[in-house]
């Protein structure tokens, strides 16, 4: 049985820094008027609070916020939906916005925007730095990747998600040993490598990465001295580290064993296809567990309606989620996603869709 009461003891000496400055383009309108971890999904969530809920709920309360690409929604939702931490007790979600504090240059990657804040990062002293991707849509327990990292004594963990070997192609793919250890790193291959021992699997990275603090600051420096680097963790810093340090893969399992639930939302097929995962019978991402709740902002709004019970003229929600402040209005919805505040009028019939706050469908 593990040692819960060490582990926490860990998480709260960890510094979480999540990487939300991402465009998103991609997404196309989506991101027209905000950064990619800013935009909606699953009826009321912004895709950030996945990744924050995810810390909340590891126990771990220093969390860092780096964004940069029209940041205005996403921090106003942070400030609205993550204000509840009290920073006199060490707890904290700090934003990180770009400000040019070591020259003329915002963000110009990944790894630069944790460089441009090494000095915040040190006053925060932390004993592990764990650095995640803001823009994933998952369920994820850090407190056991963290734990394995300290007990490995490795210089840095890489969380990883198997997957369908050929469908790795579109992923950062690690290569490893029987140990676990990671081999090569390669992004978006043609041929992904197998893991040892199952043929037709690989490991793709999750962009979660658990660093020692000082061996963080040593590599982050020496990359923003190498003209040639385009200061990317996935791209500069893990490749050039692989040979001559100790890089470990952690495999993200859910509770029987199996891979976990990961989703890469970043094209319109993607976050679609997501959304629509929601509507299953038992879907794998459960949004009801009152054990891992995912937290968010939401306007006060009061309980979805359904009215009209005649022939044609039916308000109702068959394999759907529907948020607060809706009216189906003798309307029928199918297999959606409804956001708050939208309005159905009678007769019409929206089936396989993504509907987001505030649309009025007309009859």
């Amino acid at each position: 049985m593990k040692n819960y009461s060490k582990i926490t003891e860990l998480t709260r000496n960890t510094l979480a820094l999540v990487l939300a400055g991402g465009e998103g383009s991609r997404l196309k309108e989506l991101t027209q008027w905000r950064a990619k971890p800013a935009v909606p999904f699953g009826g009321k969530y912004r895709i950030i609070d996945f990744v924050l809920s995810n810390c909340v709920n590891s126990d771990i309360r220093r969390i860092g916020v780096l964004t940069q690409y029209k940041s205005h929604s996403l921090i106003r939702h942070i400030q609205r939906a993550w204000s509840f931490m009290r920073y006199e007790i060490g707890e904290f979600v700090e934003l990180l916005p770009a400000q040019q504090r070591l020259g003329k240059d915002w963000y110009q990657g990944t790894a630069d925007a944790l460089y441009q804040n090494l000095d915040i990062i040190r006053t925060h002293n932390p004993q592990f730095v764990l650095v995640l991707g803001g823009d994933h849509i998952y369920a994820m327990d850090y407190r056991d990747m963290i734990a394995t990292h300290a007990a490995s004594g490795a210089d840095v963990t890489v969380g990883c998600v198997e997957v369908p070997r050929m469908e790795a192609t579109g992923f950062g793919v690690m290569s490893v040993d029987d140990n676990l250890k990671i081999t090569r790193f390669t992004e978006k291959p043609a041929d992904p490598e197998a893991m040892p021992g199952n043929p037709d699997t690989a490991l793709a990275s999750m962009g979660i990465y658990i660093f020692s603090p000082q061996f963080l600051f040593e590599k982050l420096i020496a990359d923003q001295d190498d003209p040639s680097s385009s200061k990317d963790f996935g791209k500069d810093i893990i490749p050039s580290i692989i040979d001559n340090s100790n890089v470990q893969a952690y495999p993200f399992k859910d509770e029987q064993g199996e891979p976990g639930y990961w989703r890469d939302v970043g094209t319109l097929e993607s976050y679609w296809k997501a959304n629509m995962e929601l509507c299953a019978i038992s879907p794998q991402l459960n949004l009801y567990n009152a054990d891992w709740p995912i937290w968010t902002y939401q306007a006060q709004m009061p309980p979805a309606k359904f009215a009209f019970d005649d022939v044609g003229r039916r308000g109702v929600a068959i394999d759907s989620t529907v948020a607060s402040g809706c009216i189906l209005s003798g309307a029928r919805l199918k297999r959606s996603v409804l956001f708050n505040g939208c309005f159905l009028h009678s007769y019409s019939f929206v089936k396989d869709s993504v509907i987001l706050p505030y649309v009025d469908i007309g009859r």
